[in-house]
């Protein structure tokens, strides 16, 4: 349910005869109704700015997302492994194409927000500036990656904006398949050759930080958790999401077989949930800052797709309004 609809020039503003402080007073009393907020109704101008941050930089890593594991297509060992991997890098296109479309919905625009991304002035997940070395890394992209986008996207399914959270319940379910996928590629690596579990262990060592980086800066350095929590954008802090994950994936680790790289890692018995040690934050800032192992080749990638196929989309344009 939502806040009944305005006719309004643009998101976040009202018409010249609509009191501003009855629509904020709205505003308020559906979000505290924990009702979802429409393109058509009146939204502050932070909140459709915090949206279209967030919704934008959702998009650019399910773009981006396709590169490292797209780079094992030709390379997966059968034909089943090929069209496994071909069919969710397939999915995280439409991933994509959905959040831009929710994107759209606020008045932004699906070229602008390729073009702030390639010049560097938004951003996408620091999970995707780090390389898959091996075909194990597939696999545990698969399952520690996805995991961690899982627990951090199912609450955005109750976002209180209508179009965003519509989009992530077909999001979420994919990403579930992703990964059980991903585990099942592992397990059956962990099954066969010395070599092949030494594989699956190092690409385990390699992205299980990063992997917890995903969920962002503590919650007393991000800046823009609060405000988020405050408007029904977000439902969790990313502390208690970082931490969901780590107890959901400790015993997924112990029945596969690997050890998680953190010798600090114990059971708190008084709360059935698992300690972690300290992350290092001075490497996600760097690698957010832009230079992460990957940061140049990703950003270089998508400028080369933009551009060799720009004439795809002048046809298509052209095609549009001659038929118009």
């Amino acid at each position: 349910m939502s806040a009944p609809a305005l006719d309004r020039p643009a998101a976040g503003s009202p018409g010249p005869a609509v009191d501003p402080a009855a629509l904020q007073q709205q505003f308020e009393a559906t979000i505290a109704a924990d009702h979802r907020i429409e393109p058509r109704d009146w939204m502050p101008e932070g909140y459709r700015k915090t949206l279209v941050r967030q919704i934008a930089q959702h998009a650019h890593s399910e773009i981006i997302g396709m590169q490292p594991e797209g780079d094992w297509l030709l390379a997966a060992p059968s034909l089943r492994r090929k069209a496994v991997l071909l069919a969710k890098v397939q999915d995280e296109a439409g991933h994509g194409m959905y959040l831009y479309s929710a994107a759209e919905t606020l008045g932004a625009d699906r070229a602008d927000l390729t073009d702030k991304l390639i010049e560097r002035r938004q951003k996408y997940s620091s999970i995707f500036n780090y390389p898959t070395l091996t075909y194990a890394d597939v696999g545990v992209i698969g399952w520690l990656v996805d995991g961690a986008a899982i627990c951090n996207q199912v609450p955005l399914c109750r976002s209180s904006y209508g179009p965003y959270a519509r989009a992530m319940i077909r999001i979420c379910k994919e990403e579930s398949f992703h990964q059980r996928q991903g585990y099942e590629l592992l397990m059956t690596m962990m099954r066969g050759t010395d070599e092949q579990r030494a594989m699956v262990q190092d690409a385990v060592d390699r992205w299980w930080w990063p992997s917890l980086m995903m969920f962002g800066p503590p919650d007393d350095e991000s800046p823009n958790s609060a405000q988020s929590m405050a408007w029904g954008i977000k439902r969790h802090g990313n502390d208690e999401l970082r931490q969901r994950f780590v107890d959901m994936t400790v015993p997924q680790a112990k029945v596969l077989g690997v050890t998680l790289p953190d010798p600090d890692l114990t059971l708190d018995e008084a709360t059935g949930r698992w300690r972690f040690g300290a992350i290092d934050w001075s490497e996600l800032q760097r690698v957010i800052s832009g230079d992460g192992p990957c940061n140049a080749e990703r950003i270089a990638r998508r400028r080369a797709a933009r551009d060799d196929n720009a004439w795809v989309t002048e046809a298509a344009t052209a095609y549009a309004a001659k038929h118009a």
